[in-house]
């Protein structure tokens, strides 16, 4: 009974208001700040410098709320899960998430324009926690806060080496910071848009970024996807920005799904996490896998899905995808959900095996 109360609390919140691989080299932060909370209005983040946060983790034994000896969902297999809660008031809002090589060192975006840094601890294959936890503002061009010109709903987040891309949906900008220089003290430099970007609708743009590595033919491109931009046949507007070949591209649209993240894959498949809400069919989470190699300016991409889950499994608003690759040689993604700063709502952190 619980179970279903949640899942009708959650509907009852949609409808009101819920409409990379991982790149070697970036300076990954150590905590080092002390406890300065201060003041902050309804969208803002909860504090103006950077500080030390503890972060509670209940464990998660099985996907399937119905069936914990089901552990294989589509092309995934579940390994652990975690419900994510802290006493300070600003934790929540996770949108977007990278990866060390090793799956441990995290930076996490909140979408009241927030950083997050820490290191998630395992027993064996299994998640426990989140260790030397730190929240900080994103700085802007002036090195103020974004929140303090009216910039929020910070959605995506790519790397290149010690460098860090910021999609700030509202306002249809991205941000690039150099985190070896002062790591999230970093300011942003604004990154040059396609001009559609900025036309992009409200609360409906960019909210997944890729950095195609080395190796690649779109090497160094920025791949940002809007949640539901749509062009004139219905499909989701996409961008390749610098690199190479820069340009415009569509994304299929299927099913009522928008695109809330994407990562890539060793191979090259470009792994596209999308949701969905309605009344009929309730939420639903998929993840597409789609060759990087179809992904071109003036083209239209498309690939099968791997991954289904509804309000049976433990989802949530799943926001944030991200790849890595153990010493054992497991292909793992991890997702992450944005509470919303609902409490009705939760802040979960999953992880698979691709097994096919």
């Amino acid at each position: 009974m619980r179970s279903l109360i949640g899942r009708r609390r959650f509907l009852a919140h949609a409808a009101a208001g819920v409409s990379a691989a991982s790149m070697p080299g970036v300076a990954w932060p150590q905590s080092t700040a002390q406890p300065r909370p201060k003041p902050a209005g309804p969208d803002e983040f909860a504090v103006t410098a950077p500080v030390s946060i503890e972060v509670n983790a209940r464990p998660i034994p099985s996907f399937d709320t119905r069936d914990r000896s089901h552990v294989r969902f589509g092309s995934l297999e579940y390994r652990s899960g975690l419900i994510l809660t802290s006493r300070f008031r600003g934790f929540g809002g996770l949108s977007g998430l990278r990866l060390d090589a090793r799956g441990e060192r995290f930076i996490a975006i909140s979408d009241k324009g927030g950083w997050f840094t820490g290191r998630i601890a395992y027993s064996g294959r299994e998640m426990t926690g989140l260790a030397e936890v730190e929240a900080a503002p994103i700085l802007g061009p002036d090195g103020k806060p974004l929140t303090s010109r009216g910039w929020y709903d910070t959605e995506a987040i790519a790397l290149d080496g010690s460098v860090v891309y910021v999609a700030i949906e509202r306002v249809n900008r991205v941000l690039r910071f150099d985190f070896a220089r002062g790591s999230t003290r970093a300011h942003g430099e604004l990154v040059p848009l396609p001009p559609a970007a900025r036309h992009l609708p409200n609360n409906k743009g960019i909210e997944a970024l890729v950095l195609v590595p080395r190796g690649f033919a779109l090497a160094g491109t920025l791949i940002a996807i809007s949640e539901r931009g749509l062009d004139a046949q219905g499909n989701i507007i996409g961008f390749l920005i610098g690199g190479k070949t820069s340009g415009q591209f569509g994304v299929r649209r299927s099913d009522d799904f928008d695109v809330s993240d994407a990562a890539l894959l060793p191979s090259g498949d470009l792994l596209v996490l999308e949701r969905r809400f309605s009344w009929l069919g309730g939420v639903g989470v998929r993840i597409r896998r789609i060759p990087l190699a179809s992904v071109a300016p003036g083209t239209v991409i498309d690939g099968p899905s791997i991954f289904n889950a509804d309000l049976g499994y433990e989802i949530d608003n799943l926001e944030a995808i991200d790849v890595h690759v153990t010493s054992e040689g497991d292909t793992v993604l991890t997702l992450v959900s944005d509470d919303n700063f609902s409490m009705i709502q939760r802040n979960l952190l999953l992880q698979f095996t691709l097994v096919a």
